[in-house]
C-alpha cells in the first residue's frame, strides 16, 4: 500500500509542482497519472522514489515513511520501487540481459556488480521476464540494436527483476507508434495483474489511459482535479483537467475502440 499524505514540491523558482497531494494506491492497483505538461505528473512519479525531494509531506509505502530515510535507507527502500522510464535508460553498448541484470545491482556487492558476476537465480529470473516480455531471443543482443518497443520491454523485465512493490513509469508510450504504444500498455497492466504490483503511470494519452487502467487521477499545476474510475472522465472532468476543447469528440473514439478491442 502507498500512501501519500499531503506531499507539495515547490521549486527555488517559486513554481509549485504538487499542492497537498494526498492519496492512497493499494497493492495490484494501476493507475494513470493524466494533466497537461507541467501539471506536476512527473514531479509526482520522482517525488516518491526521491529523485526529487518534496517539500513537504510524506511517502508511506508498506509503512515505511520514505520521506524519512537517510541514504542507506532510501538505496534500501529504491529496491522496493520499480521505474520504467520515457528514455529506456538503457546502457547501449550493454546486451539485453546485461541491462536486464543491471535491475539487480542493488542487492549485489560492488565487485561482483563491477565484474558482472551475477547469482544463478537472478541469471535464470533475467532469462523468465525476457521470455514473458517476448525478448528471450535477444538476450545477446546490444541495446542499440533494439526498436523503441524493444528497449521498453527490455525497461520492463529491468524493472520487475528487482521484484518491486510499486512500479513507477513515466511516459511509458511517449516515443512509440500507436499499436507498440497499446501492446506496452496491455503488458504492463498484465504483469501487474499477474504479480499483484501496484503500479503510477504518467501518461499524457487520455484514450490509452481509459482502456487499460482501473484508475486515473488527473491533475492541473500540481492539484488533483479528479480521482476515480476511466469512466468518470467526462467532458466536464476534462475540461476541468485541460482546459475548453471539444471532448466529445475523444470520449466517442475511446468508446469506439474500446468496443473494436472487445
Amino acid at each position: 500500500m502507498l500512501h501519500l499524505q499531503q506531499l507539495s514540491k515547490t521549486y527555488k523558482t517559486g513554481d509549485k509542482a504538487l499542492n497537498d497531494v494526498t492519496l492512497e494506491v493499494p497493492g495490484g492497483q494501476v493507475l494513470a497519472l493524466i494533466g497537461p505538461s507541467g501539471a506536476g505528473k512527473s514531479t509526482l512519479i520522482r517525488c516518491i522514489n526521491r529523485l526529487v525531494e518534496p517539500t513537504s509531506g510524506n511517502v508511506i509505502l508498506d509503512g515505511q515513511n520514505i520521506t524519512k530515510l537517510g541514504a542507506h535507507g532510501l538505496r534500501k527502500m529504491r529496491r522496493r520501487m520499480g521505474m520504467i522510464f520515457q528514455e529506456y535508460a538503457l546502457v547501449e553498448r550493454l546486451t539485453v540481459m546485461e541491462n536486464v541484470l543491471s535491475g539487480r545491482l542493488g542487492y549485489v556487492g560492488f565487485w561482483r556488480s563491477y565484474f558482472r558476476k551475477y547469482p544463478q537465480t537472478d541469471v535464470d529470473e533475467a532469462y523468465r521476464l525476457l521470455d514473458r516480455v517476448g525478448l528471450l531471443e535477444m538476450a545477446d543482443k546490444r541495446a542499440d540494436e533494439l526498436s523503441g518497443g524493444q528497449r521498453q520491454r527490455v525497461g520492463i523485465a529491468r524493472a520487475l527483476i528487482q521484484d518491486p512493490a510499486l512500479l513507477l513509469v513515466d511516459e511509458p508510450t511517449a516515443s512509440l507508434d500507436p499499436k507498440t504504444s497499446r501492446q506496452i500498455m496491455r503488458l504492463i497492466c498484465e504483469l501487474c495483474r499477474e504479480r499483484d504490483l501496484a503500479a503510477i503511470i504518467n501518461i499524457h494519452d487520455v484514450k490509452l489511459a481509459q482502456m487499460f487502467v482501473q484508475r486515473v487521477i488527473g491533475l492541473t499545476k500540481g492539484v488533483v482535479q479528479f480521482d476515480g474510475p476511466p469512466e468518470g472522465l467526462t467532458e466536464e472532468v476534462l475540461t476541468r483537467i485541460y482546459g475548453e476543447e471539444d471532448w466529445k469528440e475523444t470520449i466517442e473514439k475511446i468508446e469506439e475502440e474500446d468496443e473494436a478491442e472487445t
